[in-house]
């Protein structure tokens, strides 16, 4: 593990999945790959359990943090990217393979869905892991797809993974509650079982013995596992020094990524950048501002060797301590010491207590609404109606709805769990330092009622074609912030757009002017459509 950093010991602690996803910066992604698997090699192991590249159905699923966003093209892009900086050092594991999209009854829902559905829309991104980045694993998700447990679905391990793509390297279960029956696994084509041999190890041996299960599918599967170990030389571990890990290199980049994830939603009357404010004139708010929040407790959690909180980092670039109130229900005192300041600062959001994933014992699991709680929703009200002027930052790993009280604030800035030195990125661009560049690598719904239903309760659930933006678009909706959205403190101009194709390709050349005064970067996106498809 995992998706955000290498969980053996203290490592580098990378903005989550999602966030990542919002930089939209396919070369910055290799480069987290590439720091991620130098860090697990150094650490002594040989698999990373990343990516997950699971197309996000719905903002609730306790996992979404995790993977990059809902677009098939975008989720595409960035796991090829970082499966080729893994593969610089160890194998990575495209997971979860596939459909899966539910915590609280992954163990047992069946993802029903038609072919097209499943081949447009839940497994292009694992097919460019294949055929692009040359993935060395695959793991099979919990779930079933179609009423078979995926580490059992011949469909899916066999059928399109290996005849259809070309896949040659090895498939393992998830971890303990991902296999069930021998036989159907092994037909299937699941090579390898973890983390222990419940319904593998002896009980092959047996059933060769008695013939049972044919040994052509037992060879076939050994193959595959030494044909993987052979193609990377596992048996020859790039030896990669202990001083890589949680590097200054690595740090520093886990702050310019923080920094280009950082998503701009609301700038009334041009709130932001805070220029010419000073420590006294400034209030951060809420219970989050100084607490170490950087996503779901389950396998994506690791140990950073520090982190720099909102408080911390707004502090260190002021060069002076704000009023801080670190809870989230105003005394009478807060409020009249807020009376006197000119902006405030609320930090408000999720924590892995309201998303994750779902392990017995353990907090997480999807989530119950897409909006904040009623203390934050009021806490926000408050304090807009106390101080000039307010922006609220959000944390929290997917969508979060802010129609009842976004027309009260004068910023609004979506940032994620930002990883080790999030705190550091987001007072940067609050005073300026940089322009913010991040979008919405998700669509943020005026109602969560107008997505897709999400049952995490029910054994059998049908997946439709449309999700996310398409689903929105299709129905006619009006979103609050579309996928792809993002402001920025410049404006910019696009013009001599042209368009050629060659063999079949199509080739999109145009200028894009920065019209403004400030330096900063834009991401220049293109949708495609297929009327009457």
């Amino acid at each position: 593990d995992g998706p955000r950093g290498v969980a053996v010991g203290q490592t580098t602690t990378f903005p989550v999945g999602m966030a990542r996803g919002a930089t939209w910066d396919i070369e910055l992604e290799y480069r987290v790959g590439e720091a991620m698997g130098a860090e697990t090699a150094a650490r002594g192991a040989n698999v990373l359990l990343a990516p997950t590249i699971n197309i996000l159905r719905h903002p609730a699923w306790g996992r979404a943090q995790e993977t990059y966003g809902e677009d098939v093209h975008h989720l595409s892009r960035m796991g090829v990217a970082f499966i080729q900086g893994v593969q610089q050092h160890v194998l990575a594991s495209a997971k979860h393979f596939a459909a899966n999209s539910i915590e609280e009854s992954r163990f047992q829902v069946s993802a029903n869905m038609d072919e097209r559905t499943l081949r447009e829309i839940y497994l292009p991104h694992f097919e460019a892991a294949v055929k692009e980045a040359n993935v060395g694993s695959v793991m099979s998700a919990y779930n079933k797809l179609n009423g078979e447990y995926c580490a059992e679905n011949r469909h899916l391990l066999t059928e399109i993974l290996r005849e259809d793509w070309g896949y040659k390297y090895f498939v393992e279960s998830d971890w303990v509650f991902g296999t069930h029956e021998t036989p159907p696994s092994l037909q299937a084509g699941l090579d390898v079982e973890m983390p222990k041999d419940k319904i593998y190890g002896q009980r092959l041996v047996d059933g060769v013995n008695d013939g049972s299960l044919d040994v052509k599918l037992v060879d076939e599967a050994v193959r595959r596992i030494l044909r993987t170990k052979l193609t990377f030389k596992l048996d020859q571990p790039e030896q990669v020094p202990e001083s890589v890990v949680a590097s200054p290199e690595h740090r520093a980049l886990a702050l310019q990524v923080a920094r280009e994830s950082l998503v701009l939603l609301e700038n009334k009357h041009a709130a932001l950048p805070l220029t010419n404010t000073t420590p006294s004139e400034v209030a951060v708010i809420g219970g989050l501002s100084d607490t170490i929040n950087l996503g779901d407790a389950g396998s994506s959690n690791n140990d950073p060797l520090d982190v720099v909180t909102p408080l911390a980092g707004i502090s260190a670039r002021l060069k002076g301590a704000p009023l801080h109130i670190d809870h989230d229900v105003l005394t009478t005192a807060d409020e009249t010491a807020l009376a006197s300041q000119k902006v405030a600062i609320v930090v408000v959001g999720l924590t892995k207590e309201d998303e994750g994933e779902s392990i017995p014992g353990r907090p997480g699991g999807d989530r119950e609404t897409l909006g904040l709680s009623a203390e934050h929703q009021a806490l926000i009200t408050r304090v807009s109606e106390l101080v000039e002027t307010t922006i609220v930052v959000l944390e929290g790993g997917s969508a979060i709805t802010v129609a009842p009280w976004v027309d009260q604030v004068d910023g609004l800035v979506m940032a994620w769990y930002g990883g080790m030195n999030g705190g550091t990125a987001l007072a940067e661009m609050l005073w300026g330092d940089f322009s913010p560049s991040g979008k919405l690598p998700l669509s943020v719904p005026v109602n969560e009622q107008d997505l897709v239903p999400f049952d995490n309760q029910a054994d059998s659930v049908d997946y439709g074609y449309f999700h996310g933006y398409r689903q929105l678009d299709d129905d006619g909706l009006e979103v609050q912030y579309p996928f792809g959205y993002g402001l920025s403190y410049s404006s910019f101009e696009v013009s001599d757009l042209q368009v050629s194709t060659n063999k079949g390709a199509v080739a999109l050349t145009l200028t894009l002017k920065n019209t403004g005064g400030v330096d900063a970067a834009e991401v220049v996106q293109a949708y495609v459509g297929y009327p009457g498809s």
